[in-house]
C-alpha cells in the first residue's frame, strides 16, 4: 500500500513578524525621559543651593543687625553720640577745630569710655564671628586743597589712635584692649566726602565697622609687644 503524504507546513518568519530591536521612535522617546529626568534632578540641586546660600545671607544680615543694635544700646549712655548705617558717630562730642588734628582732653576721655564697650562686644561669639575690622575715619570740610584735606583727614584718624593707645594716660586702657585696638583698628581719611550741612558738622570722626563674609576666615593674632613710647608721631 501508498502511504498518505501529507504536506508539510511551513514555517512562520516569526524574526521578520517580530524584531527584537525597538524602533527608532521609541528609543527617541526613552532618551527624552532620562533627559528630563536628569534636569530635573540638576534644577532641584542648583534650587537647594540657592535657597541656602539666600538663607545663610538673611541669617548674616540678622546677625550684624543684632550687632549694631547692641552698639547703638551703647551709645544712648554718651549723648551726642550716634550709629549712622554701620558707623559710630561722635558728632559734636569729637569735633575738630578749623585746620586742627588735636583733641581735648574730654574727647579723648569720650573715646577711651566709648571704644571698650565696642571692643566687649567684638569679643563676644557672635562679634569673632562676624567683625572684621574697624576703620578710624577722620573727615575734613571743603576749605583748603584736595590733598592738604585729606592728609589733615589722615591725621585726625592717627589722632584718635594715638589718644585710645596711649599707655602713660591715667584713664590708659588695658594692654587686652589696646592690643585689639593695634590688631583690628585702621586709619582712614576722606577729603570733601560725606559732607555735612555745616563746616563744623563736616570736621568730625567716624568709627566705621567692617564684617567678614560668609566662608571668609579670620587671619591669625600676631604676637607683637605693645609700643611704651607715649608720644604720637603726629606731634
Amino acid at each position: 500500500m501508498f502511504g498518505i503524504r501529507l504536506p508539510m507546513r511551513r514555517k512562520y518568519r516569526e524574526d521578520g513578524e517580530k524584531p527584537f530591536w525597538i524602533s527608532f521612535s521609541d528609543l527617541m522617546s526613552a532618551l527624552m525621559v532620562l533627559f528630563l529626568v536628569a534636569m530635573t534632578v540638576a534644577l532641584l540641586a542648583v534650587t537647594n543651593e540657592i535657597s541656602q546660600a539666600e538663607k545663610e545671607k538673611a541669617d548674616r544680615d540678622q546677625e550684624i543687625e543684632e550687632l549694631m543694635s547692641r552698639i547703638r544700646e551703647i551709645t544712648q549712655d554718651f549723648p551726642g553720640v550716634t550709629v549712622r548705617g554701620r558707623s559710630v558717630d561722635f558728632g559734636d562730642r569729637a569735633r575738630f577745630d578749623t585746620n586742627s588734628h588735636k583733641l581735648n582732653p574730654e574727647q579723648s576721655q569720650l573715646l577711651r569710655a566709648v571704644v571698650p564697650k565696642i571692643l566687649e562686644i567684638a569679643r563676644d561669639p557672635l562679634g569673632q564671628k562676624w567683625i572684621k575690622r574697624v576703620i578710624v575715619e577722620g573727615f575734613a570740610d571743603q576749605r583748603g586743597t584736595y590733598l592738604h584735606n585729606l592728609n589733615l583727614s589722615l591725621q585726625r584718624s592717627e589722632r584718635v589712635l594715638c589718644s585710645l593707645l596711649a599707655p602713660e594716660k591715667a584713664s590708659a586702657l588695658p594692654d587686652k584692649d589696646r592690643l585689639l585696638i593695634r590688631e583690628m583698628f585702621l586709619v582712614g581719611g576722606s577729603s570733601f566726602n560725606s559732607l555735612k550741612e555745616s563746616l563744623e558738622e563736616s570736621r568730625r570722626i567716624e568709627l566705621k565697622l567692617e564684617f567678614m563674609d560668609i566662608g571668609e576666615a579670620r587671619q591669625p593674632s600676631r604676637e607683637i609687644p605693645l609700643d611704651q613710647d607715649p608720644r604720637c608721631p603726629i606731634d
